[in-house]
């Protein structure tokens, strides 16, 4: 966990200046809500959240030499953005999020199948982002990953 942190303060470090306060407080939301068994690592060049193989042996079914991934975060060319395996799986759990967002920002909602997109970063809705990553503990995501993903 120590080296996967200073990897990601690392990139941090190399987002843009204007992002950086924004991309940090949104770790610190994600990392103060995270349930107990995802870890912060990198993944794919991006802050991952993940479910380690010491719980999830069989790891993420196309490559399974790596971790499960539940979502991730980046600082991409045009915006913030948070990748989150949940929403794009579960049908539930993104209705909920699409119905909360309202309520949490007067930006319109920029999302694809499980990406949400942040262009203005002073309108990121850090409480629902909190709420969203506590939503789901590690034993609800791999029930949804395995019924609904790995198939």
């Amino acid at each position: 966990m120590i080296q996967a942190s200073k990897i990601a303060e690392q990139y941090i470090e190399n987002v843009a200046p204007e992002r950086q306060v924004a991309f940090n407080q949104l770790r610190q939301t994600i990392l103060n809500h995270l349930p107990a068994g995802f870890e912060e690592t990198m993944s794919y060049g991006m802050i991952a959240y993940v479910v380690p193989h010491s719980i999830y042996p069989d790891g993420y079914h196309c490559k399974p030499s790596e971790p499960l991934q539940y979502f991730s975060i980046a600082s991409q060319k045009n915006f913030i953005a948070l990748y989150h395996n949940g929403l794009y799986a579960n049908e539930t759990l993104l209705q909920w999020f699409v119905d909360e967002y309202p309520k949490h920002s007067k930006i319109k909602l920029d999302m694809g199948k499980g990406c949400v997109r942040f262009k203005k970063i002073e309108a990121i809705p850090y409480e629902l982002i909190a709420e969203l990553v506590a939503k789901l503990s590690v034993d609800d995501w791999i029930k949804i990953y395995e019924t609904q993903i790995k198939k």
